[in-house]
């Protein structure tokens, strides 16, 4: 079921976990298997999780009644799911114990931020990373007074496979400050990963990496692999 997990230690007092291909979070899927996935996925990591509505922008959710001023209530829509999909958002944080944050992905960036008091979970595909999504949680967890300094960047797709037009290619390389990449079959691409370490390291965050290409590891789903299904990653606090 996972592609990595770490049990929460007294470290930080977190836990974190990106999915396999075993499970399916996509809203895509009916209902009921929706609902028994998320049920599985928190009975695994011994938490409620919460998901958002992502839209590739840079928005940030507090998934607690009053952490900030985006806060939103959690109300548990079904087991194991805290369904906060009337929100747009790309990150989604939460200072309480005993609640998962996540964010579904099929190729783009799966980032969990942990700091001594919050947690959140950050969506980063071009365009969030384009339009700052990284920055925005780090931000929005720095001005609740609980700066990140922790973060796990999961399986995404790799700069190999991820070919894009060279305009795009150029521009987007241009404004992450790194040098041009290719794919395995010699068209320009770009490494959304380097990108998202790059502007986690720039935040003062360490960083360690869960490498897997979503298009080359036959167990996780992958949109440009042709699959409509997404893993996630989610992390959570607990009480030390």
């Amino acid at each position: 079921m996972f592609t990595y997990r770490r049990d929460p230690d007294a470290d930080l007092g977190v836990g974190v976990a990106f999915t396999s291909g075993a499970l399916d979070l996509s809203d895509a899927q009916g209902g009921p298997a929706r609902a028994e996935a998320f049920a599985r996925l928190a009975e695994e990591v011994g938490v409620p999780v919460a998901a958002v509505s992502q839209v590739h922008g840079n928005a940030v959710v507090w998934a607690d009644a009053d952490a900030a001023p985006e806060a939103v209530g959690v109300a548990q829509a079904a087991p194991g799911l805290v369904d906060l999909t009337a929100h747009r958002a790309d990150a989604v944080a939460t200072r309480r114990t005993g609640l998962g944050v996540a964010v579904r992905v099929a190729d783009c960036v799966p980032i969990l931020l942990a700091a001594p008091g919050a947690v959140a979970a950050v969506h980063a595909g071009r365009a969030g990373l384009l339009n700052g999504v990284i920055t925005a949680a780090v931000e929005a967890l720095a001005e609740a007074g609980e700066p990140p300094c922790r973060a796990w960047v999961g399986p995404h797709i790799c700069a190999r496979c991820y070919e894009v037009p060279e305009a795009m290619a150029e521009d987007a390389a241009e404004q992450w400050g790194l040098a041009p990449t290719m794919t395995s079959w010699g068209t320009p691409s770009l490494d959304l990963g380097a990108a998202a370490r790059a502007q986690l390291e720039l935040c003062g965050v360490r960083v360690e990496v869960v490498s897997p290409c979503t298009r080359h590891e036959p167990g996780l789903h992958s949109h440009r692999g042709g699959s409509p299904g997404r893993q996630v990653g989610v992390i959570w606090r607990t009480a030390r």
